[in-house]
């Protein structure tokens, strides 16, 4: 039976078991795959992902902080994995001549977040908050498809090389009401924190053909998001963003049409 996991530091709050294992019953293949959790710290994480590789695991999804080691590992990485810096989903697969099973990085939070998207980011004015392991994939993403990417960041060096390295210009004093997207990828909001006290945004700053998405979730819309929802603008969630990167992870490995309708109830559930 092939296997898959979410391999991250520590796991207990992923709700991508729950998701995949959704859309695998939704397809029909729970008789022939599972989607577990593994926890691994970061100094057994290299040695834990070559163990399921040699324990008959298909592939597993790579959670923090383990992104940018999942890619130093692989034997062969997608163009997005490499220049984002990052890998998200891993693929294994016997060694034809070796016998050692081989590993292929790729990352799908970037095509997550573009699925996410109500419409193309082509040629829009888009803000970045954040520059760590989730800026890049968006910031490579947003660029790659044509838009103008401005990254903001608390540590304006820190801004500045991610937006170098990825095709975005760094700002230390952002206009978010002349943005077209506004992405938050930083933590705030996560323990309550107001996100207008922490980020270079206000409550009106937000319009009704803005498109903001907060990476931030739980079990109600974020600080964040609900003031956006409440000036009009279109709002996602991260949520939708983990339904949208699992899905093209569960196509990588199955070559199967991800059910995104039966991941979304699981994940929200």
């Amino acid at each position: 039976m092939p296997r898959l996991a979410v391999i991250g530091y520590p796991v207990g709050h992923s709700r991508s078991p729950a998701m995949q294992n959704a859309a695998l019953a939704e397809l029909g293949l729970t008789e022939e795959w599972e989607y577990g959790a593994v926890e691994a710290a970061p100094e057994e994480f290299e040695a834990r992902v070559r163990e399921l590789a040699g324990e008959g695991y298909a592939g597993a999804n790579v959670t923090v902080p383990h992104k940018e080691a999942a890619l130093a590992l692989a034997d062969a990485a997608s163009e997005a994995a490499t220049q984002i810096g990052a890998a998200n989903t891993l693929t294994f697969a016997p060694g034809a001549e070796t016998g050692v099973p081989t590993i292929a990085a790729d990352n799908t939070d970037a095509g997550g977040l573009l699925a996410s998207l109500p419409s193309s980011p082509r040629g829009k004015r888009a803000l970045v908050l954040g520059a760590g392991g989730a800026a890049r994939a968006v910031i490579w993403a947003l660029a790659h498809e044509g838009a103008e990417v401005e990254v903001w960041n608390r540590t304006a060096e820190r801004a500045a090389t991610v937006a170098a390295e990825l095709g975005g210009v760094a700002v230390t004093d952002p206009d978010p009401a002349g943005q077209e997207l506004i992405v938050n990828t930083t933590a705030v909001g996560l323990r309550g924190e107001d996100p207008f006290e922490q980020l270079p945004l206000a409550p009106d700053d937000f319009k009704s053909d803005q498109v903001v998405v907060d990476m931030v979730y739980g079990e109600r819309p974020s600080a964040l998001l609900a003031a956006a929802e409440a000036a009009g603008a279109n709002t996602v969630d991260g949520l939708e963003i983990l339904v949208q990167q699992g899905a093209l992870s569960l196509e990588i490995w199955t070559g199967r049409k991800a059910p995104l309708a039966a991941m979304r109830a699981a994940a929200r559930g």
